[in-house]
Parts: structure tokens; C-alpha cells; sequence
């Protein structure tokens, strides 16, 4: 019975070749754009799931609010990790890392700079699940000046020497490290990347036992059948116990008052799972990615194959007439509708496998480009797991039925005595199911289109907003503390090149902001105030372009500047300071002695971080030569741009020759905010792209089925004097009309779905009604393109000839 099947299909596909390469070529740019965005899903979810304990790790978060200001932090004090296994009999184990930054590797002589430093406690390798591939895995990080390197950086140092008891220096530290093992490399699907790992107590902050200071990432392990609500349950009597204390000797009021204010303290557990997938959280490591994301293109993926199995219905149903005689014969043969259904599933089966196998090739070839578009390795390892198959031909399945159900129960429920008697001729011609199909896909078409204008929109607006300082020709060097007291000297000799015209030292620039402190404010004891703190020099305010608004900058002449500040127009309005000249502030110290920080000035409101959020207050108090800084800015002339960087870097190595320099553009890095953005948005332009040249094939064929059946009706209408625009115009009206209908369904949905996805910036762009007429044009400009070549040729053709037809 099955050869038979297959027998029939074969030969029904010869008979139908035009409209079945269209169907399998609809079908497998459906099936491979679903099965690319369900890799891209599957990798989004499978971050931190090869660790076996992931069930039991938790990450601790801290909820905190000051003065109006409200902070998520994956971020703990040092000391809360070693007290919650002394005082909380559910917590087995605590892990505690931080990123190292940006650092220089030096070995026998050569220098290796390296992004992914991490310092972590010695209970690591308890945590996750990282192979130790030399070296005692219970002796690793269990001393100061201990590192563990991963296998890849290991070789790119050493090569094939090994690697254990050598020694490195790292970063600006005096005392060498001892490596003490080689991990292997972490899965580029964890929520952190670490080619160096050195021991946690060699960082001074180890020993940190203020509770209130909060800078390093910290993990529990949960005992087996131990509750993570449980421990949720007794942060609040923790808080008492140890932060409460300290609020009071820093700030001068107890926990209880401080949180009556209106302010809040609280930690609580995240799951290691549901780390990759929260943004709410602001984290020292990877970025995490947007959940929402996730469901928009899981819900494109199910449209794209609705559309490409709409076109398979459509061209099955329209070409009912065809092979009405077919089923009457067959009905007459003995053949019983049950096998007329199995026959016409067969085919949609063969057509959904061809399919298929056409889709894997398309993903094989364009895997590579999507990976560099997403900076992921994606991977399409068809037979590493045995579930792979099976679930490919459960694909196959599902789209041979969700495309060829209805066409084989429609053709199949056909009376063969209607049919011999003549009466079911124009069987299929009623197009009211068909034209509610291409409204369909056309609906979804527009919604695509609209919403990529709409994200590529926002981008721009991101990009090309003023951010209130001049982001252009600057560059930061991001390790200026490697050059210790030298940085007045260096940043002397860098002023007198050719090309650079200006300086500046600060402890963080826009984009990397690490200092966010509490101040009381004179007048208002009983008030604390949350602020962006930067530490910047004299050359700060005019190297970056910032406004003053009021008041003045730094200057050097004036000695009690060094206890001055700046502070932003946000600050102003938050805050309620009406009087900025008598405005100071104090910062919370241990010491009973009130120092006094006066506002010498008020700048414009700067951009420092991300669009997605509101600007907040932001204080700029100044540094003297003697502080470290992290960052120098240094802009530069429009002019000789390659030749000034390069001597820069013969500048640097006069000062630091070991070291080499790392700079980065500061317009360029603006950018690199919004690379989550950037990439779905050139994955939905695609995918757009493709939904709607599936529809537009489907259209193809529809047209070419249609002109075919009106041959005779376009021969009278040209005898009858009829024009070629005049049939045109009768041919395509339909289709302009249905295109219509469907901007007019999908407008309302993309505005909601537009709307909801612009709340998560709070510098946005109005929808407008650019984006709406534009969806519209571009699909009815696509339809239009896709009819015309057929019906152009048909209304052509000499009315004799029109009339023979049939």
C-alpha cells in the first residue's frame, strides 16, 4: 500500500511541477528560519545548565534604595559569604568572584594582554562544573598569589610546556604567581568568561568586614533538599544583626528609620538558572539577555511556518479542479476516502521531508553568518544526540499535517457522480478561504515589517541622540594605573602631541561607572541621597565637552576646590535643592568628624550610562594627582587621527614598556551598549525579508493559478476593446484590496506590541505614522511586483489565442 502511495504522489507531482517547487520553496525557508531561531532559543537557554549542581547554586542579590533611588546588584559584601555557612545551617558552601578587569599577563619576557581576569575563592571548582586538567583540584586557589589558567591560554603562553608551578606576573602586582592548574575552557554558554583565575585572598578586599560595602559576586551552595525561601526568610534578622549597626555608626540613624524614610536594604536569592535570562539585575559579568526576545522570535518562527504552510493549502485548494477527475476515478476504483486522505498526506510528507533536508543545507551554509551576527556559536550537531532525528521528523510531521490536512479532507470529500456529471468543474475557484489566508500572511508580513522600522528607529535615535558631551575622537585608556605616579608626567608629554588637544584622569568615564554612594545633605539629616560618583581632574568637564550650566568648574588656584563637587541638573530635580550655592553635601564615614563637600557647579545632564534608562543624579568631585585613576580621555584632532594614536602608544611606551597600551573609542563603545539591540533587529530585518518573499511566492502562484482560469475572460475583455492596464487593473484590484485588509489588522497589533517593547527605554521615540504607511507600501509594492509579471504576460497574449483556451 505504501509503494502504491508513493507511486501516486510521484505522479502527481509531475503533473503539478511549477506550484510544488514553489511549496517546497516556500517550505524550506520556513522550516530553516524556525529551526535557526529555535537554535538561537535553545543556546539562550541552555546558559549555566552543563554545571550538575545547578539546582542547588545561588547567586545573592541586593535590593537597595536611597533617596528615590532604587538598585538591584548582583553584589555582596566579602564578609556576608564565610557568616551565612557559620549561621545558616542550610548553606553548605560560598564562593566569592569578582572580575579582575582588563590586565597584562607577562611571561619570559613577552606580555599578553588579557579581558577575562577573575579572582575567586578556592570552593570554585565545588561550584561549577569546570574540569581541572592539571594540577590538585583541592589545592588550587587556596593560597595568595595563586592562579589557574584555562587549557586555550594556557597554550597561547606556554605552549606545549606545562604550565604547573611556572610562575606570571599579572597586572601591576609585585609578587609573581604560581600557576597551580589548567581548567578547562568555560562553556561559552556561562554566565561568565575567565581565562585567568587567581586566588580571592590575594585581593586585599578579602578581608573587607564592613557589611555595607558591597563590590564582588557572591554564590551559595544550598545543602541537598534545602529550601532557597528559607534563607530569603532570615536576611531580614541578618540585616539587623550586622547591617543595622553600621548604617548607625556610618550614617547616623538606625535600620528602622532609615527604611520609615522611605529606603530600603534587603538581599534575597537568584537562581543560577535564571541568571542569563534577568536584566533587571545589574552584574560585573556577561550581560544578561532579554526574555522578551526570546517570545518574539519563538512567536516568528510559528508564524513563518504558518505562512509557508498557508502557501501549500492555498495552491492545493486552487488547484482542487485539477484533479477532481483524479478522485473520481479513484472513488470509482474501489479507493475509499480514508486512503485519498493517506495519499494526499503522503505527498504533503514527501514535500514537508524534501523540505526539510533543503532547510538543513540552507542553515549548514548560513550558520556561520548568523554566528558572527549574534557573536554565539550556534551548532547544528545533527546525529551527537540521539533525540535529534526523531524530533526532526516530528517537524516534518507537524508541517505535513498542519499544511496538508485540510487539502486532503477537502479533496477527498469529493462526490465522484458531481464529479463525472460535470457539476464540480470549478471546484476550488471559491476563494473566500484563500483570500482570508493571504490576508493572513500578509498580516503578519506588515507586523514584521513595521516592527523592524520600528527597532532600527529606536536604534538610531540611541545613536544619534545628544548624550550631552562630545563622543566623537576620544579615547580612553582604560589601564592608566599601570602607569602609578607617573600619570602627571605621562599625561604632560601626551598634551604635547601633535594632535591631541586635551587630557583628562578620572575613576570612571561614561559607560563605566563603578562608584554609586549615599550622602546626607546639610539641613536634611534625616535624608540620605544616592549618587553616580567620579572622581576627575581639572581637564575633565572640557576633554569630554560637558556643559555648565551654573555656577563654575574646577580650578586649581582655588585650594578648597579639592573639597568641592559638580553635580548634574537631574540631582537638582531630584534632590529639590533650591538653592545650589549653600547646597553641601557630606559622605557617610566611620568618623565623627562631618566633612563638608560644597556644589561649586551644576553641568547639563550627560549620558553615563545606557539609554534604557532615566539620567540619574551624578556627582563630579575632584582629584588631585595623587589619587590612582583608572581611566585617562584623551581628544583628539580630526586631523593625522592614526599617526596621533600611534604616538601615543610610543608615548606610553616610553613610560611603561612592559605594558602594553589598551585604549578604546568612546563612540564605539556607545555603540557596543546596544548590541542586543542591534542584533535582533538585523535578525528580524531578515526574517521579515524572508516572511514576506514566502508570502509573495505563495502570491506568485495564486496569480499564476488565477490568470490561468480567467484566460478566456482576459481574451474577451481585449476583443472587446478592453486595454492592458484595464485588465491590469481588474486583476490586481483583489489583491491591492486584500493587502489593504491586512495593514489594516496588523496596525493596531504592532502599535501594542511596539508600544510595550519601547517602555523598556526610557529615551524613546514617538511611533508616529511613518512606520504604519511604510509597512503598508513596502508589502503592497512587493505584491504588486510579484502579480505584475503574470498578469502582464497574459493580457498580452493575442485574444484568439486567449479565446482557443481549454
Amino acid at each position: 500500500m505504501f509503494k502504491n502511495l508513493i507511486k501516486h504522489s510521484l505522479r502527481s507531482f509531475k503533473r503539478q511541477r511549477t506550484y510544488i517547487l514553489i511549496n517546497i520553496f516556500g517550505l524550506s525557508i520556513g522550516i530553516g528560519c524556525s529551526l535557526l531561531i529555535a537554535l538561537f532559543v535553545i543556546n539562550e537557554l541552555s546558559y549555566d545548565q552543563f554545571n550538575t549542581k545547578k539546582d542547588r547554586i545561588f547567586r545573592l542579590i541586593l535590593n537597595g534604595k536611597i533617596g528615590g533611588q532604587e538598585v538591584t546588584l548582583a553584589s555582596a559584601s566579602s564578609i556576608i559569604g564565610p557568616t551565612l555557612v557559620r549561621e545558616f545551617p542550610e548553606v553548605e558552601d560560598f564562593l566569592r568572584m569578582t572580575k579582575g578587569g582588563p590586565t597584562v599577563v607577562e611571561y619570559d619576557n613577552k606580555a599578553f594582554t588579557e579581558e577575562h581576569w577573575v579572582e575567586a575563592d578556592s570552593s570554585f571548582f565545588n561550584f561549577f562544573s569546570i574540569s581541572v586538567l592539571k594540577g590538585d583540584p583541592k589545592n588550587l586557589l587556596n593560597a595568595p598569589h595563586k592562579a589557574v589558567l584555562s587549557a586555550s591560554y594556557a597554550k597561547r603562553i606556554f605552549g606545549d610546556e606545562n604550565p604547573i608551578d611556572k610562575t606570571l606576573k599579572i597586572g601591576s602586582d609585585t609578587v609573581r604567581y604560581i600557576i597551580a592548574g589548567v581548567m578547562a575552557d568555560i562553556p561559552d554558554n556561562s554566565h561568565f568568561k575567565a581565562n585567568i583565575l587567581t586566588s580571592f585572598m590575594t585581593d586585599p578586599k578579602s578581608g573587607n568586614q564592613i557589611w555595607i560595602y558591597n563590590n564582588l559576586s557572591t554564590y551559595l551552595l544550598l545543602k541537598p533538599n534545602s529550601s532557597y525561601i528559607t534563607v530569603n526568610e532570615k536576611f531580614p534578622e541578618l540585616l539587623i544583626k550586622y547591617v543595622g549597626p553600621e548604617v548607625q555608626r556610618f550614617m547616623g540613624i538606625s535600620l528602622s528609620d532609615f527604611a520609615a524614610q522611605g529606603n530600603k536594604y534587603r538581599y534575597y536569592l537568584q537562581s543560577l538558572n535564571d541568571i542569563h535570562l534577568d536584566p533587571s539585575i545589574q552584574q560585573e559579568f556577561k550581560e544578561a539577555s532579554d526574555p522578551k526576545y526570546l517570545k518574539i522570535f519563538g512567536s516568528i518562527a510559528v508564524l513563518i511556518i504558518l505562512i509557508a504552510a498557508i502557501n501549500f493549502m492555498n495552491m492545493s485548494t486552487a488547484q482542487a479542479s485539477r484533479r477532481v477527475k483524479e478522485v473520481a476515478i479513484k472513488k470509482i476504483g474501489g479507493s475509499t476516502k480514508g486512503m485519498l486522505i493517506m495519499q494526499f498526506l503522503s505527498e504533503s510528507f514527501i514535500l514537508s521531508f524534501i523540505s526539510l533536508i533543503i532547510a538543513l543545507v540552507f542553515i549548514k551554509i548560513t550558520l556561520p553568518y548568523f554566528n558572527n551576527l549574534l557573536g554565539a556559536k550556534l551548532l547544528l550537531n545533527i546525529f551527537t544526540n540521539w533525540y535529534t532525528i526523531p524530533l526532526l521528523i516530528l517537524l516534518c510531521l507537524f508541517v505535513c499535517l498542519l499544511a496538508g490536512s485540510y487539502p486532503a479532507f477537502f479533496l477527498s470529500s469529493f462526490s465522484p457522480y458531481e464529479i463525472l456529471k460535470g457539476k464540480m468543474k470549478n471546484a476550488g475557484q471559491n476563494g473566500g478561504l484563500r483570500r482570508i489566508l493571504v490576508v493572513f500572511q500578509f498580516a503578519v508580513s506588515i507586523l514584521l515589517i513595521i516592527g523592524t522600522l520600528v527597532m532600527y528607529r529606536q536604534i538610531k535615535y540611541m545613536l544619534n541622540k545628544d548624550v550631552g558631551f562630545n563622543k566623537e575622537q576620544l579615547i580612553v585608556i582604560n589601564r592608566a594605573g599601570a602607569l602609578g605616579t607617573k600619570v602627571p608626567s605621562f599625561r604632560d608629554a601626551v598634551k604635547a602631541i601633535s594632535g591631541v588637544i586635551n587630557i583628562a584622569s578620572s575613576t570612571g568615564v561614561p559607560g563605566h561607572n563603578n562608584n554609586k554612594f549615599s550622602y546626607t545633605m546639610e539641613g536634611r539629616k534625616d535624608e540620605t541621597f544616592l549618587m553616580q560618583t567620579n572622581w576627575v581632574d581639572k581637564n575633565y568637564l572640557e576633554t569630554y565637552g560637558i556643559t555648565i550650566v551654573s555656577g563654575r568648574p574646577f580650578n586649581e588656584s582655588f585650594s578648597t576646590d579639592q573639597q568641592a563637587c559638580l553635580i548634574n541638573e537631574s540631582a537638582i530635580k531630584e534632590f529639590g535643592i533650591s538653592d545650589v550655592a549653600k547646597a553641601r553635601f557630606m559622605a557617610p564615614r566611620e568618623s565623627k568628624t562631618k566633612t563638608y563637600i560644597p556644589v561649586i557647579g551644576v553641568v547639563k545632564d550627560f549620558c553615563f550610562e545606557s539609554m534604557r534608562n532615566k539620567i540619574g543624579p551624578y556627582i563630579l568631585c575632584f582629584k588631585t594627582d595623587e589619587m590612582m585613576g583608572e581611566y585617562l580621555t584623551i581628544k583628539l584632532s580630526a586631523q593625522a587621527f592614526s599617526k596621533t594614536i600611534k604616538d601615543i602608544e610610543n608615548k606610553w611606551k616610553e613610560f611603561v614598556p612592559d605594558n602594553p597600551l589598551q585604549y578604546y573609542f568612546v563612540d564605539e563603545d556607545f555603540e557596543k551598549m546596544y548590541i542586543q539591540e542591534k542584533q535582533n533587529a538585523q535578525m528580524a530585518v531578515i526574517f521579515s525579508i524572508l516572511a514576506i518573499f514566502i508570502a509573495a511566492l505563495g502570491l506568485f502562484g495564486l496569480t499564476s493559478f488565477t490568470v490561468e482560469q480567467r484566460t478566456k475572460e482576459i481574451g474577451v475583455r481585449k476583443a472587446m476593446g478592453s486595454s492592458i492596464t484595464g485588465i491590469y487593473i481588474v486583476i490586481s484590484r483583489e489583491v491591492i484590496i486584500l493587502v489593504s485588509i491586512s495593514a489594516l489588522i496588523a496596525w493596531p497589533l504592532i502599535y501594542y506590541i511596539a508600544s510595550k517593547w519601547l517602555e523598556n527605554f526610557y529615551y524613546r521615540i514617538n511611533l508616529g505614522v511613518f512606520s504604519f504607511i511604510a509597512g503598508l507600501s513596502i508589502a503592497l509594492g512587493v505584491a504588486i511586483l510579484t502579480i505584475s509579471y503574470r498578469i502582464m504576460r497574459a493580457a498580452r497574449v493575442n485574444p484568439a489565442q486567449s479565446l482557443k483556451y481549454e
